[in-house]
């Protein structure tokens, strides 16, 4: 259990979701946060981290920092995705464990488990199959996250947890054209399409593949839950339970940008896969559920979007 004065790092505290945490950690009282930025600190380099850990000597902390991406970018720098995620995770890790962190929480990913994994995926469905090739790199990463957390756990006691959230969205997303999740991509395109006047926005494929996105200060309230109550070898999902059809997001995202021309969809393009929901019964048996309607995360996150939207050299 996290005490409201506890000396608490945050791995990346400048993104998604290490800026959910950070927010939810002072919505609720806590004071002693330290954080640094990638050109403060290179999360690449041991000896770096080894210092920083020595010379603060936090009691708890939340690991989301990492190098991420849409599919483009995965599929194109995959030698960065491997080491760069490796480093990170293992200096963190071994640099928690040397200076005794009471706790640590891993974020992992939902691209962790199998391309074919059956619907919706249980945390037992690990390592049962073959990974998405696209982004295989950073799963595997993640899953070496996962083993190291359980390796310190079972040869030195460690307390380290390991989290899978869903696909992610919020505040501070990421909107760049090319290396942007399917979400923030389609905020960034019905938006230029409104500004431009234009007539209709093409989405690839046929819009029937389903996804599920759980906004990222929910999952921050998980993590924060989790940290308090959970101290199992096991890992654990965090996601709403729900997945929606990509046409209905589209949808949805017509209606909150307030984009009144119509939506076209190119069969000729690849759908990927057709369905990809969590299994979410375990964390909502240890008492934590989800806050926030997409209906409503979409227009807190379309607003943070304006408000940032010159940063990205929109029109």
């Amino acid at each position: 259990m996290m005490n409201l004065e506890d000396k608490i790092y945050i791995a990346g505290h400048k993104g998604l979701v290490g800026s959910a945490i950070a927010r939810a950690l002072k919505k609720s009282g806590f004071t002693n946060l330290i954080y640094k930025t990638s050109k403060e600190l290179d999360l690449r380099n041991q000896a770096d981290v080894a210092a920083f850990f020595n010379e603060e000597r936090p009691q708890f902390v939340f690991l989301a920092a990492a190098k991420v991406g849409g599919i483009m970018a995965n599929n194109t720098y995959r030698a960065d995705f491997l080491y760069d995620n490796l480093m990170i995770v293992s200096n963190i890790v071994h640099a928690a464990y040397a200076v005794k962190v009471k706790k640590l929480l891993f974020l992992g990913s939902s691209c962790i488990y199998p391309k074919m994994a059956p619907q919706p995926i249980k945390e037992e469905y690990l390592l049962t199959g073959a990974l998405e090739h696209t982004n295989e790199p950073y799963a595997i990463a993640k899953i070496a996250g996962i083993k190291l957390c359980e390796s310190y756990r079972e040869q030195y006691g460690a307390n380290y947890i390991s989290v899978m959230p869903t696909n992610l969205y919020g505040i501070n997303d990421n909107y760049h054209p090319q290396n942007s999740h399917v979400l923030p991509a389609l905020l960034r395109r019905f938006y230029e399409a409104k500004i431009a006047g234009a007539k209709e926005v093409t989405i690839w494929g046929t819009g029937n593949p389903k996804r599920e996105f759980l906004y990222a200060d929910d999952l921050a309230d998980a993590c924060l839950f989790l940290m308090n109550t959970y101290d199992e070898k096991e890992i654990v999902n965090i996601g709403c339970g729900d997945d929606i059809s990509i046409k209905e997001l589209a949808a949805a995202i017509k209606e909150v940008t307030a984009f009144d021309g119509d939506l076209v969809f190119d069969v000729s393009k690849p759908d990927g896969t057709p369905r990809k929901l969590l299994d979410v019964s375990k964390i909502h048996s240890l008492g934590w559920h989800h806050k926030t309607s997409l209906k409503e995360g979409l227009k807190l996150a379309y607003q943070d979007f304006l408000t940032k939207q010159e940063l990205f050299s929109l029109a």
